[in-house]
């Protein structure tokens, strides 16, 4: 029996402002196989505030977050939670399968691990706090200060649909850093508490990683239906690290620090589970003054080039990579100008073959497209498609 070519698409998840809630989604599109036109398909209304996506292949299922913090008082509003959407593999129409509440506010990160039908979230937590009145060890009164717990969920997927089963496992992050801090969040109180900000599993399946910009720490873990701490890395203080990419034809990862502005090259080592820094460089150019942030991370599939956005200097930057994992800094293309970090293009994603990216825009309410030149890692803008608040892209390969 002959395999039917396969049919590019996109879906795009989009954020949602103000008290109409509209419009958030999730946008799909055709894409062509040069990446220059996106022709839209069909909107899925829920989850609003779809801030990242994984798709599954096998079970043609499409995983998304809504990016929320649980209304306590009610709830009035719609929960934090983690939704799954079954894909047509020949209209790409999204329709819902189920959803599943996350315990911790502002799920920012999903990981499959197909084999084992296994979905983790990571959910960031908010910068606000509660402030209680408490006795003082004087006699008097003093204040007291809670914030959100930070946590990475562990689920269960069925085998029959891929729908979302039972939380087997939650790993709490309270602990912070320097507070206040440099960073101009919540007006420098960026690391008062726990945000895990990404949770990977390595390239064996056998790992999962956990970036917490609270504490400058990695966390890794044994992965299964219940998480078993196996080593961790500690960075220098207010580094800040958030999003981690592995190279899977290497033993590099990549990682970009928020706080302190860099590209991290780290070795790490699959028997033991550890990480060794190699190499770190600013993310923006020499000349470059001003704060800044990076965001995504991402690997050439042809494992030369690390791509990362900057929000501040607004550019998608690449490195060129050696063989030791040394990092030189080989170019970058203007994006939007951010209004704050949190309203910045937030992330890109490469097509399959690696031959063009798709950034987006959320400041200019636009996905870009850019092609890649493999030899160089210099991006050629190729065109724009209107979308509004992009927050996320993810690729599937569908029947023509």
């Amino acid at each position: 029996m002959t395999t039917p070519p396969a049919r590019l698409c996109a879906f795009v998840g989009c954020y949602t402002e103000g008290p109409g809630e509209g419009p958030g989604g999730i946008d799909v599109f055709d894409v062509s196989a040069d990446g220059k036109h996106l022709t839209h398909l069909s909107h899925a209304a829920e989850p609003a505030q779809a801030g990242y996506l994984v798709y599954a292949p096998a079970s043609s299922v499409l995983y998304a977050v809504d990016e929320r913090k649980t209304d306590g008082r009610g709830p009035v509003g719609r929960p934090a939670a983690v939704h799954a959407l079954a894909v047509d593999r020949h209209t790409a129409n999204l329709t819902p399968l189920n959803s599943r509440i996350t315990p911790g506010p502002r799920p920012t990160y999903l990981s499959l691990e197909a084999s084992r039908n296994i979905l983790v979230s990571a959910n960031h937590g908010d910068f606000d706090h509660v402030e209680r009145v408490v006795p003082a060890t004087d006699g008097g009164w003093a204040v007291e200060y809670l914030y959100d717990d930070s946590t990475v969920v562990v689920y269960t997927l069925r085998e029959d649909d891929g729908a979302i089963g039972d939380i087997s496992d939650v790993a709490v992050f309270r602990s912070g850093g320097p507070d206040p801090n440099s960073s101009p969040q919540a007006g420098g109180h960026a690391q008062a508490s726990g945000h895990a900000h990404c949770a990977v599993i390595d390239p064996t399946g056998r790992f999962l990683i956990v970036c917490d910009k609270s504490t400058d720490r990695i966390s890794v873990f044994e992965l299964g239906a219940t998480l078993t701490a196996v080593s961790t890395y500690q960075l220098p203080p207010q580094t800040g690290p958030r999003h981690l990419a592995f190279d899977p034809r290497s033993d590099r990862a990549y990682l970009t620090a928020e706080f302190s502005s860099e590209l991290i090259s780290l070795r790490f080592d699959p028997s033991e589970g550890s990480f060794t820094v190699l190499d770190r460089k600013p993310t923006t150019a020499p000349d470059y003054v001003g704060p800044n942030e990076p965001a995504e991370v991402r690997v050439h599939p042809n494992g030369q080039f690390v791509y990362l956005n900057n929000r501040g200097e607004d550019s998608l930057a690449w490195f060129r990579v050696d063989a030791a994992g040394g990092l030189t800094r080989a170019g970058h293309t203007p994006l939007s100008r951010s209004i704050h970090p949190g309203l910045a293009a937030r992330s890109f994603a490469f097509d399959p073959t690696g031959s063009f990216l798709l950034v987006a825009d959320r400041p200019a309410d636009l996905v870009r497209s850019y092609a890649v030149d493999e030899t160089t890692g210099a991006l050629e803008h190729l065109g724009d498609t209107a979308v509004a608040d992009p927050a996320f892209v993810e690729f599937a390969e569908l029947n023509a």
